[in-house]
């Protein structure tokens, strides 16, 4: 899909997400055999329910339907939130990561593998883990250090420990998986406006 397509739903879209309180992190049109995929990926800082993309990917098909920007051919509209493992690309991923083991490469050379301690306008304050048994360090990386960075999956993060521990303490069973895959909400809507000579 061109670009100036992309900005017309991106034009039509972006209002419905942030009234809502929602980020718009990516919305793309990919082929998929004879229909196609429009994939909207929102977030926010308190995380996106199901329930909230179940609300907007309504919305979203009901404006979509009205203005035509996807023309004739079928296509599946997905609203979904991002992944565990996206990039780091706004302030605002780091400040939702913060807790996180994130691996950066540096423009000056080499990766970084550190706890993300906290974020500001300028740069992360970061826990580099020891290592051969030597005690973890602070370390500080300003915004423009970072060519690029993402969160790295655990699957048993020092949090949940944590609570697992606690949770065996007081006797009781909360605290939950500790699984830190890939924790998208999907929900799709299918347009099946059949043209082009499909039956």
């Amino acid at each position: 899909m061109s670009t100036t397509q992309i900005d017309r739903l991106r034009g039509l879209l972006e209002p419905l997400v942030t009234e809502r309180g929602l980020d718009l992190e990516e919305l793309t049109v990919t082929p998929a055999g004879k229909r196609r995929v429009l994939r909207i990926v929102v977030d926010s800082d308190e995380g996106v329910q199901l329930d909230a993309c179940a609300e907007l990917s309504r919305a979203a098909s009901a404006v979509l339907d009205e203005d035509d920007p996807m023309g004739s051919a079928p296509y599946v509209l997905e609203v979904t939130s991002p992944g565990a493992d996206r990039p780091l690309t706004e302030p605002r991923h780091y400040r939702r990561a913060v807790g996180r083991l994130i691996t950066a490469r540096l423009h000056e050379g080499g990766d970084l593998t550190a706890r993300l301690l906290a974020v500001d306008a300028s740069g992360l304050d970061l826990e580099v883990p020891g290592v051969k048994g030597r005690k973890p360090t602070r370390r500080r990386v300003e915004l423009g250090e970072i060519a690029k960075a993402r969160v790295e999956i655990e699957f048993n993060r020092p949090a949940a420990r944590e609570d697992a521990v606690r949770g065996e303490r007081e006797g009781r069973d909360e605290a939950g998986p500790t699984h830190d895959g890939n924790d998208s909400n999907d929900t799709d809507d299918t347009n099946d406006n059949e043209s082009d000579g499909e039956a």
